[in-house]
């Protein structure tokens, strides 16, 4: 594991990994250290999905106020150096504020030259980052005049400096979570923003740096937070879809807890932070409150929609038969991903695009657009207003779909489809990274396989009766195994099993007997049929 300190190094650092291997993905975690389970899941999740785990420890000034705890935050910098090479980070970016800041922006008092808690940083000599008010004013915001002006602007440099595919987020700050989002939309950052769970000690209390304040009596008065919402979510689970309720629920809650003392309790649209009066889709349920000194924060997110079933697994596995029936038997809609995957590789093959050219499919997707029939019943699939249900289907399309499918553009293009098919729900999706990417927060994820030589005899019986019906079962087997390599190697998106999806092994199984088994899984996770 490297540790930088310095711009100049950790820029060093960076080109080297990119002149080595270009495409190579980096997955950047931003803390400001006095690490915890919670930022180590953030770790862990950058680790599987990119080729360099980089994290940056910087307690940012300028993201506290006056009156806050910049003074006494959290530094234990040695402990968080042994926790991230124990979690397989490749390199530290541990800066100084003049590093950050340049002399210019920062002071320090004259007693404690060295002192950390003695720095000033003077905004006027600093180029602003302003997120919309009408995102900075509200929950948190209202107590923290400035506080997430200063979190844009650290955040906005640190990916300017790393650059990564994926910057990882904890959803416990989730006012912080949606500002972020809007900063890298608003300036076309080429980076993904992804959201991490919660992790919460024994007692639900969410994980936090600012944990270390409270003794072991007020961790678990603290708890209560997290029963409040849960009593919040029981009530909206029961039916009742307005937000005066769920906050009623809530307060009621913390009101058991006289020690607790509710800072808000509101609800608000996940993405913009609008206050909801009715949850339509989705709701932010945030509180803050004080216990002693100590501010805490935590949320839920309340779904209006029906449950999302997301099918993982390697190529002829069977998951688009087995997910057709499957919402069939589960009255869900059929989103076929692996369909759509196609059906821009077929486009790409008519107009004679180079799938090796990146630039030119950027520029043939984006002026495309698909149209599909989520019925189980039907097959429909259109792209540009043309019928390609049967062509996405050849032999040359299957040859080159994986090729097509590891394009970023045509991912991003696909995921951003799919994942508005799944905003209300009712949905059971195939694919490579469906639970992993697409759907993490899928109700029910299975991972569907079968053997190499049990995937290519079924796709050879596919082909008894038609016009690649001469290919043999050994050619059929390399390309399956060459195809399974592609697809679990590939920088963006690899196939991989989720952590928390059932794997379902089918080699000595039937198509009903499969169908049994979700059926089976879907019953005991979620509940009675949709």
């Amino acid at each position: 594991m490297r540790l930088f300190t310095t711009i100049a190094a950790l820029r060093c650092y960076l080109n080297s990994q990119k002149s080595a291997a270009p495409h190579v993905t980096v997955g950047l975690v931003p803390t400001m250290g006095a690490l915890h389970a919670g930022h180590l899941s953030l770790i862990q999740r950058a680790r599987q999905e990119n080729a360099i785990a980089l994290v940056s420890i910087f307690v940012n000034p300028l993201q506290f106020g006056p009156t806050e705890d910049f003074q006494d935050y959290p530094r234990n910098f040695e402990q968080d150096r042994l926790l991230c090479e124990q979690a397989g980070v490749d390199a530290i970016f541990a800066p100084s504020a003049t590093e950050m800041f340049g002399n210019q922006a920062v002071e320090r008092t004259e007693t404690e030259q060295t002192a950390e808690k003695q720095i000033e940083i003077h905004l006027s000599s600093l180029t602003q980052v302003v997120p919309p008010p009408a995102m900075t004013s509200v929950l948190c915001g209202k107590a923290r005049p400035g506080h997430f002006q200063g979190v844009a602007a650290i955040v906005t440099k640190l990916l300017s400096l790393v650059q990564p595919t994926k910057a990882y987020f904890g959803q416990k700050d989730a006012q912080q979570l949606a500002i972020i989002r809007k900063l890298a939309f608003d300036f076309n950052l080429p980076v993904e923003i992804v959201a991490c769970a919660i992790v919460r000690e024994e007692s639900g209390l969410a994980m936090s740096s600012r944990n270390q304040y409270l003794t072991t009596e007020q961790k678990q008065q603290a708890s209560v937070l997290y029963r409040a919402l849960q009593q919040a979510s029981e009530t909206f689970s029961s039916g009742d879809r307005i937000a005066a309720a769920a906050l009623a629920a809530v307060r009621a809650g913390v009101a058991g807890e006289p020690a607790v003392k509710l800072e808000y309790a509101e609800l608000v649209d996940p993405d913009t932070l609008t206050p909801l009066q009715v949850v339509e889709t989705a709701g932010l349920l945030a509180v803050a409150a004080r216990v002693g000194s100590t501010r805490l924060i935590d949320n839920i997110i309340l779904r209006n929609r029906r449950p999302i079933v997301a099918i993982d697994g390697p190529a002829g596995a069977g998951k688009s038969t087995v997910t057709r029936l499957a919402a069939t038997a589960l009255n869900l809609f059929y989103l076929d991903t692996g369909a759509m995957y196609r059906a821009l590789t077929w486009l790409a093959l008519k107009t004679d695009t180079p799938i090796s050219d990146e630039c030119a499919i950027a520029e043939l997707i984006s002026s495309s657009y698909l149209e599909y029939n989520l019925d189980p019943a039907s097959k429909m699939l259109k792209i540009n207003g043309e019928d390609v249900t049967e062509a996405i289907r050849s032999l040359e399309v299957t040859s080159r779909v994986s090729e097509m499918a590891a394009i970023p553009a045509v991912r991003q293009f696909l995921v951003e489809e799919q994942r508005r098919c799944g905003t209300k729900g009712g949905v059971i999706a195939e694919g490579r990274d469906i639970g992993t990417n697409v759907f993490p927060d899928a109700e029910l994820k299975i991972f569907l396989t079968a053997s190499v030589q049990e995937r290519s005899r079924r796709r050879l019986l596919e082909l008894k009766d038609t016009d690649r019906a001469n290919i043999s079962l050994a050619q059929l087997e390399q390309d399956i195994a060459l195809r399974d390599e592609k697809d679990s190697t590939r920088e963006v998106a690899p196939l991989r099993k989720a952590a928390d999806a059932v794997a379902i092994q089918t080699d000595n199984l039937t198509v009903a007997e499969v169908i049994d088994r979700i059926v089976g899984l879907y019953k005991e996770r979620i509940g009675v049929k949709s």
